[in-house]
């Protein structure tokens, strides 16, 4: 799936052609912006053995067969282990996992492939969809792969945290910038995806990213969205009754995680204070605004804004979902009281 808004990227290091592509590009950008899928044509070019004038794959010979399948002897995919899919393809997909590392003996498994001859006397690609979760020996041992690599094997990395890579494994990689495409665009693609009601709404909430939106329609998130704004716009004012309603969304049968519910909760009162400040939202303008915010405390919303990042670093694995919870409404409904 060629994305429109990723043409000119595509261009810029395609435009050349295939003799001047650098044997290790980082594509970089936040999430949802079609990094992934951008990979996956990349790799499906470099291994196809009937390439269009467009530059291409063709779709339609044994390589693309066996890539399509997935058994490809010429490619190899890393990614944190125990995930057995990319971070983000046509939809840019997260999967909860066991462990969220990518570790030094996936990248060790890499040096015989490297190494040894193509099987189809060919281009041979590694595709790392999230390189910043190498631990620092995994990232390690991948730099010394590309201190000298042979001529035909190419690497491609994908981050959406760059600032988690080793600065030499990034200056070894030509980086690609990837950012979110113009708000009309997006809207368009959404509406393809059957979006197209409310896409600005959760448009401004991903941060413009599409394939993020289109991620949480899959993943039967928009409904707990909405209900968590929801809870946020009009919150009871006892937090035991309103830590009820948000156990009641991480209960149904979606994707919406902890995580997620303490990342709205988090938006939420970042945007309240930016409201109160500068007179404007960052990721809520499409729901409607709470009563009485020329009155709340901005100190007092950035302060818990801060203090929500202590929940964050235990929202995965809280040891009681419902105290955690409670701890959190006291929190949140603390900073919207009015000022004195």
């Amino acid at each position: 799936m060629q994305l429109q808004w990723n043409s000119t990227i595509r261009e810029q290091l395609l435009g050349q052609g295939l003799a001047r592509l650098p044997h290790a590009v980082l594509l970089v950008g936040p999430a949802g912006v079609g990094k992934a899928a951008f990979s996956e044509q990349l790799a499906a070019l470099l291994l196809c053995e009937s390439i269009s004038p467009e530059l291409s794959a063709c779709g339609q010979c044994q390589a693309c067969r066996w890539l399509d399948a997935g058994n490809h002897p010429d490619f190899r995919r890393v990614a944190p282990d125990g995930d057995e899919e990319p971070e983000e393809g046509a939809v840019e997909k997260t999967k909860k996992r066991s462990a969220a590392n990518i570790k030094i003996d996936q990248i060790r498994e890499l040096e015989a492939f490297v190494f040894v001859g193509s099987h189809r006397d060919g281009n041979r690609v590694v595709l790392i969809t999230e390189a910043d979760a190498m631990n620092p020996a995994a990232a390690n041992a991948l730099l010394k792969i590309l201190e000298e690599p042979p001529p035909s094997v190419y690497f491609i990395l994908v981050s959406s945290k760059t600032k988690s890579l080793l600065p030499t494994l990034r200056s070894r990689c030509r980086v690609i910038p990837f950012g979110p495409p113009e708000a009309a665009a997006a809207a368009a693609w959404l509406a393809g995806a059957g979006l197209e009601k409310q896409a600005a709404r959760y448009l401004n909430l991903a941060g413009g990213a599409p394939m993020r939106v289109a991620q949480w329609k899959e993943q039967g998130q928009l409904a707990p969205i909405d209900a968590l704004v929801e809870s946020l716009v009009s919150p009871p004012a006892d937090p035991i009754a309103l830590a009820a309603r948000w156990d009641g969304l991480l209960k149904g049968d979606g994707m919406f995680r902890m995580e997620n519910l303490v990342e709205g909760v988090q938006r939420w009162l970042f945007d309240l204070a930016q409201e109160r400040l500068a007179g404007e939202t960052r990721y809520h303008g499409g729901w409607p605004r709470p009563k009485g915010v020329e009155k709340l405390n901005p100190n007092a919303l950035l302060a818990a804004w801060r203090e929500i990042n202590q929940f964050r670093r235990s929202a995965r694995h809280p040891l009681n979902q419902l105290l955690f919870l409670e701890n959190l409404a006291t929190h949140f409904l603390r900073a919207l009281r009015p000022v004195a």
